[in-house]
């Protein structure tokens, strides 16, 4: 129990002189002075802009070198990212071309199915008198029917091959 109530210390100052560091070398980079990490003979570290009297060892920390600007990409890393720029440009362009696709299987099957269903009424020329003093409808009318009824199904296999891509 004692080993592991050490431990769990030992850990907590460990976290807080990570903390204490991360917080350091914040405004050690923001100043940009010298800092020093002084370990006290016990064990404990101290930082500061000037060393700890009585550390058993003192190591100078040095600001790093002011940077002048952003850089510039790479050659491999320019030439990948304008690599993925044509492929996501190309998959753009299959996807619109899909929908379009799609969006004119629809619009043909509509077209379709509205030609069928106002082609159901007889058009002239397609009825012919019977003896008894009615009419029945000749077999143009129904060659017609037949031949819209197929758009429509020719209209709805375009779609469903749209679909399925």
């Amino acid at each position: 129990m004692a080993r592991v109530e050490v431990s769990l210390r030992g850990r907590v100052r460990s976290a807080r002189y990570a903390f204490l560091l991360v917080v350091l070398l914040g405004a050690y980079g923001a100043s940009a002075q010298t800092v020093y990490k002084s370990t006290m003979p016990d064990g404990k570290v101290v930082y500061g802009e000037t060393p700890a009297p009585g550390a058993s060892r003192v190591d100078k920390m040095e600001p790093p070198p002011a940077k002048t600007g952003v850089t510039g990409l790479t050659p491999e890393e320019k030439s990948r990212a304008d690599k993925l720029a044509r492929e996501r440009a190309a998959s753009n362009a299959a996807a619109a071309k899909s929908q379009n696709r799609l969006d004119d299987a629809r619009k043909a099957l509509q077209q379709a199915e509205a030609a069928r269903d106002a082609g159901k009424e007889p058009l002239p020329g397609e009825r012919t008198g019977i003896a008894g003093g009615g009419s029945r409808l000749t077999e143009a009318y129904f060659a017609r029917q037949k031949s819209l009824e197929q758009a429509v199904v020719a209209a709805r296999k375009r779609l469903a091959e749209s679909q399925g891509r």
